[in-house]
């Protein structure tokens, strides 16, 4: 007897940033290191056709695509109750009409275009010490699970004199409580475990 496919549903949630909306499917949409943010239609060309066509819609500025949710950052101007039902219909039904969410990360600005390479769908940190492992494996346990429940990823990008650099994704970048969560949660909870720790501050991607 032939299995039928279950379908896909999608529920939008609100996160802590104002301008942001995560949209919930019922099952995984990447693989579980797979984080792809894409602040331009031109980004997610050739990276990610739902992504791609998200920016169709003349109010969306940023999507932000993880496990298995999709993040959309909105402007101002625009009520979320104005267009969330349109989003999850979209979503869904183009969740539907293409399973490969996310083919590849876009191609990093820094990279020329003579020299394009295919970028790998995941966040690789650079792990250069024994501390830099601890921080990371921190940051994996306690901050992670949060951080993407409200719509966002957190990276770990180095550790140089005292201070922790991380790199805020999703909804938490360019969220008006994000500074406070990383002073008030992040940073107490590595400076606890890590007496080396002395600051920890975020960089935009």
């Amino acid at each position: 007897m032939e299995t039928q496919e279950m379908p896909i549903t999608i529920y939008s949630e609100m996160t802590p940033n104002p301008n942001t909306m995560k949209f919930v499917a019922n099952k995984m949409l990447v693989g579980e290191d797979v984080v792809a943010e894409y602040l331009s239609k031109e980004e997610a060309k050739n990276s990610s056709e739902i992504a791609e066509s998200l920016f169709d819609f003349p109010f969306v500025k940023g999507v932000f695509i993880t496990r298995n949710f999709i993040t959309v950052s909105k402007m101002t101007e625009i009520e979320w109750e104005d267009i969330t039902l349109e989003l999850r219909l979209f979503i869904a039904d183009s969740l539907k009409k293409n399973p490969v969410v996310v083919s590849s990360l876009p191609t990093p600005k820094s990279i020329e275009s003579d020299e394009k390479k295919e970028a790998p769908a995941h966040f690789e940190p650079t792990i250069t010490s024994e501390l830099d492992q601890k921080i990371l494996d921190l940051l994996e346990e306690f901050v992670r699970p949060a951080v993407e429940n409200d719509g966002g990823a957190i990276h770990f990008k180095s550790f140089d004199e005292g201070k922790v650099t991380v790199i805020l994704k999703g909804s938490c970048s360019g969220c008006p409580s994000s500074t406070a969560t990383l002073k008030g949660g992040v940073e107490q909870l590595l400076k606890s475990h890590l007496p080396d720790v002395t600051e920890v501050i975020a960089e935009a991607q």
